[in-house]
């Protein structure tokens, strides 16, 4: 097999959250498990850190990435889902896995997969691990896929986990309440471990306390130790922070290539995890943290963070996709010059659908459309419902017509928002 043939036996074998939902959803580690012990325990072979969370874990993942690698790491990282190819979720240090060693991978071990029959996401994080242990990385950023306690990712034994927002998402299979959902992200802390908690939820930080005490495990919450005192969103491709340390040390101006004003929720956490990586015997000068963030986007290839695809109109689209993601984008957008607001939405059936239309801008002009997978809603049905709290526009059966229709539409000083889905997202960048 060719690669695009490896990559659609994949797809067609394997069941495949991405596209299908909670079909494809493991509640418990025995097929990886299976999986490890055939390949030995590649995991073990070389660090991690692992970084949980329901929005900016993916942001939280590429930065400590680039910043390692810009220390003189070699740097496994690990993260999904992928938008436009398969092999964006394995890098070494910024590139992608090759073609070949994804079909010398399946090929190889299919046997295997068709005796224990993994889901695509298990398959895929042993294909991670194998490839890192056999390119002798020297530590791996692991982005949890679901959850946390029983995702796949969670055999590691990292030297430090993050978890970062929580926020309601996948209520079907983590719980409906924050504190359920808090109670699987909190499933990656690991006895001993250090822990870091990038945003502090005073509803649900006694979750994170209560399972740190119990697993004798060191436990921050990164905004009570960095405080960000100052936020330059004015520049175009990168943005400024400053923050200070609670013993009053600063790290003034921080440039950031990834946009978005919500990724102050998420620097605190990355400082504070680079702080403890050095406390730990790690060589990482404040000048190569300064310089690994500034390039995060372009030494790791993160697409869809606030990202600005075109000027005049201003065309941005992100894949903020549940009620916090969705919120953190709004604010932003209320922040963005622009004449009339266009908005290309789609969504998944399995989302907050009513949750996240409630909070949406009534002044926008909508033009509702689905991605090209199984899970998305059906553009008429999503357009009914929004109508509920007064959302109009027209529908499109593709993202593209969507996008065409927005584009004829929109005014030089106009803004044109494509989101909604992760998905939706995926096909436009």
């Amino acid at each position: 097999m060719d690669y695009q043939q490896t990559v659609d036996y994949l797809f067609s074998q394997l069941p495949v959250f991405q596209r299908i939902g909670k079909a494809a959803y493991k509640g418990d580690l025995n097929n990886t498990l299976a999986l490890d012990e055939y390949f030995n325990h590649p995991h073990r072979t070389f660090k991690t850190i692992h970084v949980a969370g329901t929005n900016g874990k993916g942001s939280t993942s590429h930065m400590l990435a680039s910043v390692l690698a810009k220390a003189g790491y070699k740097v496994g990282l690990y993260t999904s889902p992928h938008l436009k190819d398969f092999r964006e979720r394995i890098r070494i240090n910024g590139i992608v896995i090759s073609e070949q060693e994804v079909v010398d991978f399946v090929e190889k071990h299919k046997v295997i997969f068709e005796k224990v029959k993994p889901s695509f996401f298990e398959m895929t994080v042993a294909l991670a691990f194998d490839y890192f242990s056999r390119q002798k990385v020297d530590i791996a950023v692991v982005e949890v896929g679901l959850g946390g306690r029983l995702d796949s990712t969670n055999i590691i034994t990292p030297e430090l986990s993050v978890i970062t927002n929580i926020s309601l998402d996948h209520t079907d299979l983590l719980g409906d309440t924050l504190e359920e959902i808090a109670f699987e992200k909190a499933g990656v802390i690991k006895p001993n471990i250090p822990v870091i908690i990038s945003q502090t939820q005073p509803e649900i930080k006694h979750v994170f306390l209560d399972k740190a005490q119990s697993a004798h495990s060191p436990i921050l919450f990164a905004d009570e130790v960095y405080t960000v005192f100052s936020v330059d969103i004015m520049k175009i491709g990168y943005q400024t922070f400053s923050l200070r340390r609670k013993d009053g040390h600063t790290l003034k101006d921080i440039h950031l290539d990834l946009n978005g004003v919500y990724q102050k929720y998420n620097l605190p956490g990355v400082i504070l995890a680079i702080d403890i990586l050095n406390q730990k015997g790690y060589h990482i000068s404040e000048k190569q943290l300064r310089d690994g963030l500034s390039i995060t986007s372009a030494s790791t290839g993160l697409l869809g963070r606030w990202q600005r695809l075109q000027d005049k109109p201003l065309i941005i689209c992100d894949t903020g996709h549940n009620v916090g993601g969705i919120a953190h984008v709004l604010t932003q957008l209320n922040v963005t010059g622009r004449d009339k607001l266009h908005m290309v939405i789609g969504m998944v059936g399995d989302k907050n659908i009513d949750g996240v239309l409630s909070l949406l801008p009534k002044d926008a002009y909508y033009y509702f459309t689905k991605a090209s997978i199984p899970r998305a809603l059906d553009e008429l049905v999503l357009a009914d419902k929004a109508a509920k709290y007064n959302l109009n526009g027209n529908t499109f059966p593709t993202v593209k017509e969507a996008l065409v229709a927005a584009k004829k539409n929109a005014n030089p000083n106009d803004l044109i928002f494509i989101g909604g889905s992760t998905f939706i997202v995926a096909e436009v960048v």
